[in-house]
């Protein structure tokens, strides 16, 4: 490789790596107690719900969704959704189909007597704090891009680094510390060491987060092309509440449809997630690594008859397979050890990094890494 074409290359590691490197320290950090997130909430949720007849039957949605309208006199039923790991219907209601976020009241039942379940005391406490810093510092949308470009420009660094580490080894066996020379040089060979051994998690983490920082607009252009073209398909005459279908037939009828999958949660008629006269029923996938892949199923509110699915566009796969993938959620207890690892692993290289720039030499950093390539000597 000639010496100007190395000069770029060190140039662009650099500096993507000083630029994002604060950053990428903050999510690596946020990130560590994230993936246990299930397990911290728990222990730090010391009121356990329980269900009132665990072996008992479950109700159907119908009797549910009676109890909470006759809590909310003159409201209408927006959503339904169902908790995974628990007996759990929630249901959302509003004064008009097309209520403002504001207007709508959120209530849990127990899906096995219809009794009301108290919210839990763990919302809005330390996972949360740490999971809306991780994605998007408290800035929402421009946070969310902010941290995507930082995760641009950390690949960047990341490839740059493979490209500048052959020449790098090219007169030292692979995996040499050397430890007795000076700090530097053993930070520098730490450095470049556990680069290389996390590089293929690293990207994979690194791409991931971008796709999640652009959650909102991926959702927002699916709602606004899939979805809204699958009802516009199907758009009938506006259908009143007492008109509706079995909420629990409805919800059948879609699982028929959409084998292999489960509930998510049901849109009802007037909403922006269904149509004036159906029944939008969201399901998803039955594994931790598929229960992010949604498919809409619209059913007609009034004969309960399935009139149309549509499976999410790979944009949309995109996104959804790459938040259990970020977090390493999807394979129990050692895949969460071994993220845990990695992402230790991570910090310490891009702490060392850190450190071999600001104990860099008075002259031109990056002839001494050039030299060092030339010389086969290592040394920044």
């Amino acid at each position: 490789m000639r010496r100007s074409t190395l000069s770029a290359w060190a140039f662009v590691h650099k500096w993507t790596s000083l630029i994002c490197t604060l950053f990428l320290l903050m999510l690596c950090v946020t990130g560590l107690p994230l993936i246990f997130h299930d397990e911290i909430d728990e222990a730090l949720n010391t009121q356990t719900w329980r269900p009132a007849h665990p072996e008992g039957p479950l109700l159907d949605y119908d009797a549910i969704l009676a109890r909470a309208l006759h809590n909310r006199p003159g409201e209408v039923p927006l959503f339904m959704s169902f908790d995974i790991d628990r007996p759990v219907v929630n249901v959302t209601t509003g004064p008009r189909p097309d209520a403002a976020a504001g207007e709508m009241h959120f209530a849990s039942f127990d899906h096995t007597s219809g009794e009301l379940v108290a919210p839990s005391n763990g919302d809005g406490g330390l996972m949360d704090f740490l999971l809306q810093l991780h994605t998007d510092m408290f800035l929402g949308l421009p946070g969310m891009l902010l941290l995507g470009a930082m995760g641009v420009l950390f690949i960047l660094a990341v490839i740059s680094g493979i490209v500048l580490y052959a020449p790098f080894m090219r007169k030292l066996d692979f995996g040499t510390l050397r430890t007795t020379r000076s700090a530097r040089l053993a930070w520098l060979d730490h450095h470049n060491l556990l680069g290389v051994v996390t590089v293929a998690w690293v990207l994979v983490v690194g791409f991931t987060g971008v796709i999640n920082t652009l959650a909102t607009p991926i959702l927002d252009y699916w709602k606004a092309d899939q979805l809204a073209d699958l009802t516009a398909q199907h758009q009938g005459g506006t259908i009143a509440p007492g008109q509706f279908t079995s909420v629990h037939a409805a919800i059948a009828a879609a699982e028929a449809a959409a084998p292999g999958m489960t509930l998510q949660f049901v849109a009802f008629p007037g909403g922006a997630f269904s149509t004036d006269a159906h029944i939008a029923v969201f399901l998803h996938g039955r594994t931790p690594l598929t229960e992010h892949l949604i498919t809409p199923v619209l059913v007609d509110a009034q004969s309960g008859r399935v009139v149309g699915l549509r499976e999410m566009p790979w944009y949309a796969k995109a996104l959804s397979l790459s938040q259990p993938l970020h977090f390493g959620d999807y394979g129990g207890l050692p895949l969460k050890i071994l993220w845990t690892l990695l992402d230790l692993l991570t910090i310490f290289v891009l702490v060392s990094g850190l450190y071999l720039w600001l104990a860099r030499s008075r002259g031109d950093a990056r002839s001494d890494v050039l030299d060092a390539l030339a010389n086969g000597d290592g040394a920044k």
